[in-house]
């Protein structure tokens, strides 16, 4: 299948202040980020012109940010008009929506406290990120061969771009072997989430989630916790064994990427697409269209 370059793209890029054509938005081979991955960034869906929790995801860019040691040059306020003027530029009622922030070229070497901090923000137009044929049967997993790092050994709490090294090499191996996916576990050996996307369990009419303290406490996930309790399901946030994946149900994995998608297998363990799964999937689609729940 052709894929068009990220490169080469009609439209415009937000670029530290103002929108350029997309092909002029370029940094230099001797990046401080691209050396030492002092970049943070954030993924934002577009639902009928609207981008989704817009200033959550504004304020945790900021907060990366601070956890890398770095300030934005803008403030949310004036990040969230720059994603509505991008958005608009780029006539993007559907879509995708990447904010992204990083250390310059000024210098080169691990300290770099005058180079100049950048922020750009991109979007386009992005399908389902999991086939909706494999949504449907659920997607397939395997267990990943890299592990969450502790939070003493990283920023686990800023979504760096650095931390996602270890998800792309979990992610090609996990394809490579005809997987949609892997499931990675901590430093501890709990699980803790997918490459991308954060994971739930459904057991007796009630959702297990691994607790955040070591990986992100992504927007969506928090979405459809508040969602599952409006609907009086229990929400249970603790540490999980693999051990305990052979008494669950159900799984699902949820993310701004991934949305609300239902998982079949992980490993040898199997899941079905269950009613529960199905109901928070319809409720976060409802959501994100600004559309009231069904009873």
């Amino acid at each position: 299948m052709s894929v068009l370059p990220f490169d080469d793209r009609d439209g415009f890029i937000w670029l530290n202040g103002q929108l350029v054509p997309w092909r002029d938005a370029k940094i230099h081979v001797l990046t401080h980020a691209l050396h030492y991955a002092s970049c943070v960034f954030e993924g934002e869906r577009v639902y009928g012109g609207n981008v989704f929790k817009l200033t959550e995801h504004s304020a945790r860019l900021e907060n990366s940010a601070k956890l890398l040691g770095f300030d934005l040059p803008f403030s949310v306020a004036q990040i969230d008009q720059a994603t509505r003027e991008t958005c608009a530029a780029n006539k993007i009622v559907d879509g995708y929506v990447r904010p992204v922030a990083w250390r310059g070229s000024e210098m080169m070497g691990v300290a770099a406290q005058s180079a100049k901090i950048n922020v750009a923000i991109a979007t386009w137009v992005w399908p389902s990120y999991f086939s909706p044929e494999a949504k449907l049967k659920g997607l397939r997993l395997m267990m990943a061969p890299w592990r969450r790092p502790a939070p003493d050994t990283a920023p686990t709490a800023s979504k760096a771009a650095g931390l996602y090294m270890i998800c792309t090499l979990s992610k090609h191996e996990a394809e490579a072997k005809g997987f949609a996916d892997a499931m990675m576990l901590d430093y501890r050996g709990y699980v803790a989430e997918a490459t991308g996307a954060n994971i739930f369990f459904v057991k007796d009419g009630a959702l297990h989630t691994p607790k955040p303290d070591c990986f992100l406490d992504g927007i969506t996930r928090r979405t459809v916790i508040d969602l599952a309790r409006a609907r009086g399901i229990q929400v249970i946030e603790r540490h999980i064994l693999p051990d305990e994946l052979e008494g669950f149900e159900q799984c699902f994995l949820t993310g701004t990427a991934a949305e609300v998608s239902p998982v079949g297998e992980i490993g040898p363990y199997r899941f079905e697409v269950g009613a529960i799964t199905r109901q928070l999937m319809d409720d976060f689609d409802r959501t994100t269209h600004g559309l009231a729940l069904a009873a």
